[in-house]
């Protein structure tokens, strides 16, 4: 199931939870799930990867569908090389063959390739794959009473506060 059907079923189960089934039609439903496709990117984001494209293929790779993933990418004007979905391996992050899917499609060793992450379970599978790690600090990623994962949370290659650090840190 791509992460659509799991945004929608979601949004099914919390509005029959909070009875609010007749609020939102159908049409409504899928406007919200559609939400995701235009997610604005944090501030550093458009910077740094033009930065990191400089010295490194730049290339997303995430659980989200691939349409949704194409839809974002262009609405957000993101500098990416390549876009890879799990959705092409019919695996998910955190399963291995997820992260082996993106040296495979790209012809190069597991050790060659950097996932850079927020979330300490996707660094933490990435590792386990054989790539290397990064991981960026967004210490708003769950809204302001969540408790986003830190930097001394995890142990990977390289820790940043942003992209811009990071790309700073990997010489571009």
């Amino acid at each position: 199931m791509n992460l659509d059907a799991l945004h929608r079923r979601s949004a099914d189960e919390l509005l029959r939870e909070l009875r609010l089934e007749k609020a939102f039609d159908n049409s409504a439903r899928e406007e919200l799930v559609r939400s995701w496709h235009r997610l604005p990117p944090w501030e550093d984001v458009h910077e740094g990867l033009t930065r990191l494209r400089r010295g490194y293929v730049v290339t997303a790779l995430s659980n989200g569908g691939f349409a949704l993933l194409t839809h974002l990418v262009k609405e957000a004007g993101l500098p990416f090389d390549c876009i890879l979905s799990a959705e092409l391996c019919e695996h998910y992050k955190p399963d291995k063959e997820a992260y082996l899917m993106a040296p495979r499609l790209l012809d190069v060793k597991p050790q060659e390739v950097m996932l850079v992450a927020a979330h300490k379970w996707d660094v933490d599978g990435a590792k386990t794959a054989g790539l290397r790690s990064a991981f960026v600090e967004r210490p708003r990623e769950k809204g302001p009473n969540g408790k986003a994962d830190r930097l001394s949370d995890v142990s990977v290659d390289i820790g940043a506060s942003d992209f811009l650090e990071l790309a700073k840190k990997l010489g571009c």
